[in-house]
């Protein structure tokens, strides 16, 4: 029995060209695991600063874990009450107090995530200051706060008090982070990663209570390296300039500010505060403002330690101005370009810069945080100043006085800090931006420190999944076209024969 091959020619033809299609195309496309929805994960930092505590709860998920951009803010929890520090001489307060906010945060995380959610507490300058005047006593409070933490259903990392250009440093990851900064800079066209423009990367301003921070890279060598920061983040070493000016966040000024109005004062009487409203008074005295670490060191005799002042407020923005001025050693600098006060060192800024915390409450409070020249910020704080106490009292019935009767001194603060330490002018205060959000997430130092601690930003670049060639796709649709062409010319030639 004879077997007439012709007739399976057609089906050897067709399954030829199917199949070298199919082994082409498959040789040419990448595999990759296909994986289920991915479970979120949770993080929580307390940011336990000089006047207050905040807790944050991040979220992202399992898988995009070295991603940018993935990590959200779940929640924000402003404590009840001061800051810890506050509670030196009653230490198991300070724990207390933290005990709402753990609770609100739980109700947010599901309860098969909560033991593996990792919690930190970090402590800023009020808990520095604390320290340094009483060691046993801040150490006291933390023991407290993470006896506290340890009782709820989560894997607590300690508590301890972070350094002032860690908070910097931080803030500045924070920010960049958030709005990619690090990661933008992907060239399609080299098929890899470029180095970011120093210019691209923010720099970072904060304003707390007690200490403010300075960080971004400058365009020069930085010739002080004790101000240095480095920083392995995806492929790239940044060098950012870091500095944190203890006693000079704005609490801690503003009460440098009074000791500088009363430094004569030897007696009970009266004096006027040119940063205080019209037709505001109030009472002070010398206890109350050595009793501050800041300014205790500045009570040299016992009548200077022993006066009772009335402060009388003139608000005149320019005298005010003038007096904030008063509590900064610029002449240390002599005639050095790169230095704020102090003698401390500091190369010219340089790019665009955030800043937030009390720069941004106390801006924003007076409508100034929309990019407004200088000239219009300027002319607005001077006549916020002019408005008497009345007038204020009437027109923000809801604000504390505490509050109220300060922003012509903060912002007045700010200016010179700015201004006259940092060394913004005319031209580049346009680079500063007073926002207090990125990414629909609270900027500050938290999140940038839970990033460092979870190893969450990788020190090499992530894997770029690349396409194949357009030449290597011209050939491969070349070859698919003639074997097709091919097997029909074969078929055609069966059909004739």
């Amino acid at each position: 029995m004879s077997i007439d091959l012709r007739r399976y020619i057609p089906a050897i033809l067709v399954a030829l060209a199917v199949s070298s299609s199919i082994v082409l195309i498959l040789s040419l496309v990448r595999i990759q695991n296909v994986s289920f929805a991915p479970n979120n994960k949770y993080g929580m930092v307390f940011d336990a600063g000089s006047s207050h505590t905040s807790l944050f709860v991040y979220q992202w998920t399992s898988d995009k874990t070295n991603d940018t951009g993935v990590v959200t803010q779940t929640l924000s929890c402003d404590v009840q009450g001061p800051g810890i520090s506050s509670y030196a001489n009653d230490p198991p307060k300070a724990g207390v107090s933290l005990r709402s906010c753990l609770e609100d945060a739980l109700k947010v995380i599901p309860d098969e995530r909560q033991r593996e959610v990792p919690v930190y507490l970090g402590a800023t300058a009020g808990m520095r200051l604390l320290s340094m005047e009483n060691k046993s006593a801040a150490d006291q409070v933390l023991n407290e706060v993470a006896k506290t933490i340890q009782q709820y259903p989560v894997n607590f990392h300690g508590a301890r008090i972070i350094t002032g250009e860690e908070e910097g440093a931080y803030g500045w990851i924070t920010i960049n982070y958030l709005l990619d900064s690090f990661t933008k800079q992907y060239s399609p066209k080299q098929r890899d990663w470029i180095h970011p423009q120093s210019a691209k990367i923010l720099g970072a301003l904060d304003l707390g209570g007690a200490s403010t921070q300075i960080s971004f890279i400058p365009i020069g060598p930085i010739t002080d390296q004790t101000k240095a920061s480095k920083f392995r983040l995806y492929g790239f070493t940044y060098t950012i300039y870091t500095h944190s000016y203890l006693c000079y966040g704005q609490n801690q000024a503003l009460k440098q500010l009074i000791l500088k109005i009363t430094e004569n004062m030897r007696a009970q009487g009266s004096i006027n505060h040119p940063c205080y409203p019209e037709g505001y008074q109030e009472t002070t005295t010398a206890a109350s403002i050595h009793s501050m670490p800041c300014t205790a060191s500045h009570a040299q005799t016992p009548s200077q330690a022993s006066w009772n002042a009335t402060l009388v407020g003139t608000g005149n923005a320019s005298e005010c101005r003038m007096a904030i001025k008063q509590i900064f050693n610029f002449t240390a600098c002599g005639q050095k370009e790169s230095c704020t006060f102090d003698g401390i060192y500091q190369p010219p800024v340089n790019g665009e810069f955030f800043a937030f915390s009390a720069f941004y409450y106390t801006f924003s409070f007076l409508n100034l945080t929309s990019g407004q020249p200088l000239a219009i910020v300027e002319d607005t704080v001077q006549k916020f100043c002019a408005r008497n106490w009345t007038d204020l009292k009437s027109s923000y019935p809801k604000e504390k006085d505490q509050w109220l009767r300060e922003y012509c001194a903060s912002a007045n603060y700010i200016l010179v800090l700015l201004l006259d330490a940092y060394k913004f002018n005319q031209t580049s205060w346009s680079s500063i931006k007073f926002q207090m959000k990125a990414a629909n997430t609270d900027i500050g130092w938290t999140l940038g420190y839970m990033l460092n601690l979870t190893n969450m930003i990788p020190a090499e670049a992530p894997e770029q999944v690349k396409g194949q060639q357009y030449g290597l796709w011209v050939a491969a649709i070349f070859f698919i076209v003639l074997t097709l062409a091919f097997c029909l010319v074969g078929l055609l030639i069966h059909i004739l024969w």
